[in-house]
């Protein structure tokens, strides 16, 4: 594959088949989490590195895994991967830990990581899969900053935990039915911004024609 692959590869993830804006997976924990920037972001990096590193480890053994068994063992192999990222922020980061640890661990059964691993890694190279599995965690991670930016400007009046002069909390904005009213107005900016700007176009969905 040429750069130019790679890179429309990447960029996918983040717009063409970005996985909470146009693929509409892995709502429940992005409203769950995305009560302010820091937490989506805490979260789009656990995402990111368990995206990544599934896709290589399928990828290497996609040979060698039984068809019969192939969810299963996407589902050991994420388990996994969360139990690092799991232990890594409970012992380097206790407090954001303490706020949001429940979530990280629900990471084993998300939606998007699973259909990856299947759609993409399962019939791929080692690079295109790393480069997938990165560029959809990102695409995950700029969803949940920017849902969470929203809701943390209207919902507490701050922003990055600044709180913000003249800014009058709308308290609705923090609980589920915000979040998901915010993740909405967001996808129907973000199909836009996307049509417009781009195009509309993604690249290689499902990752055929790309072993």
């Amino acid at each position: 594959m040429e750069i130019k692959q790679y890179w429309r590869l990447f960029k996918n993830g983040i717009f063409g088949e970005n996985p909470v804006f146009r693929l509409a997976l892995s709502l429940c924990p992005a409203v769950a989490v995305t009560t302010s920037v820091r937490n989506g972001f805490l979260m789009g990096i656990a995402v990111t590195f368990v995206m990544t590193m599934v896709n290589i480890t399928v990828s290497i053994f996609r040979n060698l895994i039984n068809p019969k068994v192939r969810i299963p063992a996407y589902i050991l192999i994420i388990a996994t991967y969360t139990s690092v990222i799991d232990m890594t922020m409970a012992a380097y980061s206790r407090a954001a830990y303490k706020e949001m640890g429940l979530y990280i661990q629900l990471i084993v059964v998300f939606a998007i990581i699973i259909s990856r691993a299947e759609l993409f890694a399962s019939r791929n190279k080692l690079l295109p899969s790393a480069v997938d599995g990165f560029g959809m965690g990102v695409g995950f991670m700029v969803a949940l900053m920017l849902i969470g930016a929203v809701r943390e400007l209207l919902g507490k009046g701050s922003l990055l935990g600044i709180p913000l002069v003249g800014a009058r909390p709308m308290l609705i904005m923090v609980l589920p039915t915000g979040g998901f009213f915010v993740i909405g107005l967001l996808m129907g900016t973000f199909n836009w911004i996307e049509k417009r700007f781009f195009g509309g176009t993604g690249a290689a969905p499902g990752g055929h024609g790309m072993h």
